[in-house]
Formats: structure tokens, C-alpha cells, sequence
């Protein structure tokens, strides 16, 4: 049972929070080829006023870099939305899908595009608990 304390329903973030790992590995000539500056600065303009977002230290996924997690707003996280988990995120078309879905709610709000269904993947319990720990989920 987690012992982190609960925030009251209706609490939380009024807009989904994309958080952009740029850490060990992501964001790092370690993944060459891609605009790790540009996929970030994509993301802000596009999502402006619509979505937080928020580049964070190494989430510990680095075989699924460059990783980005579109967590739910309050209202998406009632209405069922967890966060969803995007690895190899390396393009900038996946990176103008991922600011389409949260611009138009993320999860819980919205369906994404069936193309990001390619880029999901599941990490570890303890890795999903050190972002969400953060009080951001």
C-alpha cells in the first residue's frame, strides 16, 4: 500500500503535463540524428497554454530514448487517463502527434493517434512511481 498521501478529488493539474526526458541518455548525442533542442521547443509552442511542459533528469528508460510521458490533467485522470509512456520518440511527426493528443486533452480527454499505439511502452513499476512521486501526476 503506498504510504504517499492522496491529493483531494478534484486536485491536481488543470492540463495535461508532457514531461521530456533529457537526461543520461535522451536529449544527449548519445541518440544522434535528432533535434533533441527542437523536439523540445516543438513541443512548448505547439502546446502553449494548452499543456505543461517540462523537460526532467533521466527517467530511467534509456533503451526507449528519447522518452516523453503525457500525463492526464484532474479532469482526464477522473474520467480514467494514466499516464501514457512514449519511447523512441525520435521524429519530429511523433513529436507533432504527441502535441496534437495533449494539446486536445491527453489522456483520459482524448484519444491519441493510433500511430503513438507504436511508441507506447510499460516501464517498471519503480520507474513510473519516481516521475508520479514528483506530485506532477
Amino acid at each position: 500500500m503506498s504510504r504517499r498521501p492522496r491529493k483531494a478529488a478534484g486536485t491536481g493539474p488543470s492540463r495535461p503535463t508532457v514531461s521530456v526526458c533529457r537526461g543520461c541518455c535522451c536529449g544527449t548525442p548519445k541518440i544522434p540524428g535528432v533535434d533533441h533542442a527542437g523536439q523540445l521547443a516543438q513541443l512548448r509552442g505547439s502546446l502553449d497554454g494548452a499543456a505543461t511542459v517540462r523537460a526532467v533528469e533521466c527517467l530511467d528508460a534509456c533503451e526507449h530514448g528519447n522518452v516523453i510521458v503525457v500525463q492526464p490533467s484532474a479532469e482526464g485522470r477522473r474520467a480514467g487517463g494514466r499516464p501514457v509512456w512514449l519511447g523512441l520518440v525520435n521524429d519530429p511527426q511523433a513529436v507533432a502527434d504527441i502535441a496534437t493528443w495533449a494539446g486536445e486533452g491527453g489522456p483520459g480527454l482524448a484519444d491519441p493517434p493510433e500511430i503513438l499505439d507504436l511508441y507506447a511502452f510499460s516501464p517498471s513499476r519503480r520507474i513510473r512511481a519516481g516521475l508520479e512521486g514528483e506530485g506532477s501526476a
